[in-house]
């Protein structure tokens, strides 16, 4: 399973309300403003704009492969995210931190490179739009889940 698909598991099985002080007792830290999350966050939301620059009208409704300028540097940007996701699990795997987030981004680090060789792979541009959205929404999970206010373990 993504972690993707896990992290909308989680959150659809969260309690939606919680007490606050009983919240902000037992949270963990958060993370977003260290510079290493930071960098995986500002990395994250510049690739899904440059997915969503890839996903042009024409991409659709093309019987063949569409060339995407500027394909092979964003394939090394997003090697280089999955890098520091790998990074940032470790980093609170160090810490002996609890919870989802360290799951998450390991799982986002093993699955950035399946998602771009998907793109890579795709035989028709209706196949590379499809490709191009998977990967928007896991570029979109990896910058949330690290803006996302800490919870507390279930």
């Amino acid at each position: 399973m993504s972690c993707g698909i896990a992290l909308a598991v989680a959150l659809a099985a969260a309690p939606m309300a919680e007490a606050p002080a009983a919240q902000a007792a037992a949270a963990p830290a958060a993370v977003a403003h260290e510079p290493l999350y930071a960098d995986i966050v500002r990395r994250a939301q510049a690739l899904e704009q440059a997915v969503a620059a890839f996903r042009t009208a024409g991409l659709k409704t093309s019987a063949t492969a569409v060339a995407l300028p500027g394909f092979a540097a964003f394939k090394r940007d997003a090697e280089a995210l999955a890098a520091l996701d790998m990074q940032a699990h470790l980093d609170l795997k160090a810490r002996e931190a609890d919870g989802d987030l360290k799951c998450i981004l390991r799982g986002i680090s093993e699955d950035m490179p399946k998602r771009v060789a998907a793109v890579e792979a795709a035989q028709t541009g209706a196949a590379q739009d499809l490709a191009l959205d998977e990967l928007a929404y896991l570029l979109n999970d990896n910058a949330g889940v690290i803006l996302a206010p800490p919870k507390p373990p279930v």
